[in-house]
């Protein structure tokens, strides 16, 4: 695999380290990512090492499953991995962009080289999204642990387990019930349904290439979702960079850190205007650099 230059995998990995919402569900060591996912009902594994340099970037892979590895499924696995990477960005246009802003170069210069990471699929996103509305980070993790290891969707990957989330078609069967003796929440046992039905429905090809606020609207049409959820997901699983994340307390201070502590959401929105299509990239960014 060749990302788009440049590229810092160790970067990558330092993200999802500290990357709450599924710091249990890979095998993150200096150089390599082991993760897994369901395809079509098939849980296959991914193996990502670091292969190359920085302004010459590769990664070799393995693929590795239970059961024998089509074409088609190959296929899947490499493209999901590559967008959850987001190992094709070209950052050029961003950071011509973010070096003639004197407050943000130091940011570019911080974490030069990362992609930003994604989460791997719309669904874990929705599903995450609406479990940690108003919810501790810790019973929000437990919650969707809860979720994962119910299904049970894992393969074992040098003497480790690696668990894969869902499928929103497998979700969208399961017992009410059952699943909110899962989750021990019936607001969010009903969210999380509504999003596994709608999303279990909907054409990806949709997700990524409709206009945004056709996506947006689609979005706000499950239960729980909201102007901030819809806002992350766009940003954070669709890599949807055209407009900020809402309300989101990290960007603002993020953007107070390297801008300065008087600013308020006002100014922030004054320089995103400076940004364009990269405003997603430049409020990423921004996160993460004040981590």
């Amino acid at each position: 695999m060749t990302p788009r230059l440049p590229y810092d995998f160790q970067k990558a990995l330092d993200f999802l380290g500290d990357f709450k919402p599924v710091s249990y569900e890979q095998i993150a060591k200096p150089g390599s990512l082991a993760k897994a996912l369901c395809l079509n009902g098939q849980v296959v594994g991914f193996e990502l090492r670091n292969a190359g340099m920085i302004e010459a970037p590769a990664l070799d892979y393995t693929l590795f499953s239970a059961k024998p590895i089509s074409d088609k499924i190959k296929k899947m696995a490499l493209e999901k991995a590559a967008f959850f990477l987001s190992l094709d960005d070209d950052l050029a246009p961003f950071y011509a962009l973010g070096r003639k802003d004197p407050f943000f170069a130091p940011v570019i210069e911080q974490i030069y080289g990362y992609h930003q990471v994604k989460f791997i699929t719309p669904f874990e996103n929705a599903a995450w999204a609406v479990i940690h509305q108003r919810n501790h980070i810790t019973v929000s993790r437990r919650m969707k642990e809860s979720l994962v290891k119910y299904f049970d969707r894992k393969i074992e990957w040098d003497g480790q387990t690696l668990w894969a989330f869902p499928e929103p078609a497998q979700v969208a069967v399961a017992d009410f019930a059952i699943m909110n003796e899962v989750i021990r929440n019936e607001r969010k046992t009903e969210s999380v349904m509504s999003a596994a039905q709608v999303f279990s429905m909907v054409d990806e090809d949709f997700l990524y290439n409709a206009p945004y606020e056709k996506v947006k609207k689609w979005l706000l049409t499950i239960r729980g979702v909201g102007e901030w959820s819809s806002s992350f997901i766009l940003l954070r699983a669709l890599g949807r960079m055209e407009h900020l994340p809402i309300g989101d307390k990290g960007l603002i201070e993020g953007f107070r850190e390297f801008y300065g502590p008087d600013m308020d959401e006002e100014d922030l929105l004054t320089f995103a205007q400076d940004y364009g299509e990269w405003k997603g990239y430049w409020a990423h960014y921004l996160r993460v650099a004040s981590r």
